[in-house]
């Protein structure tokens, strides 16, 4: 979700480059900016959904925003055994939570390991 100024800075410096799956919208800026390093590119950005974070951005626009492509990928050069693109779900319910996890009781299968437990001589 953009505030005031991002969206007046979009809609006079902005040219849209595409939209992803979840509908953010991806912009690249009208003329080109010189780089520390005396490079020229033009400035990219994305406009979020309201509530999300940096890692909502999925690969096929991740490399484009970054300047490592020129292009976004396309969605047609997704392969079959990929597993659609979820954010960073910490934080959230969704999140990863381990068997012995405290977010799920607590209790954790006992272990037959060999570990033994270091105890100082005293």
């Amino acid at each position: 979700m953009a505030n005031l100024g991002t969206r007046i800075y979009t809609r006079f410096k902005g040219r849209l480059v595409g939209k992803d799956a979840d509908g953010r919208c991806y912009y690249e800026a009208r003329t080109a900016n010189r780089t520390g390093g005396g490079l020229k590119r033009h400035e990219r950005w994305v406009i979020y959904h309201k509530g999300e974070d940096a890692s909502a951005v999925p690969p096929e626009w991740w490399g484009w925003l970054h300047h490592i492509d020129d292009a976004p990928l396309p969605e047609s050069a997704r392969k079959s055994w990929q597993i659609p693109y979820q954010p960073n779900q910490t934080g959230t319910p969704e999140a990863y939570r381990p068997p012995g996890s405290d977010y799920r009781g607590g209790q954790r299968a006992s272990t037959t390991s060999d570990y033994e437990a270091w105890f100082p001589e005293g």
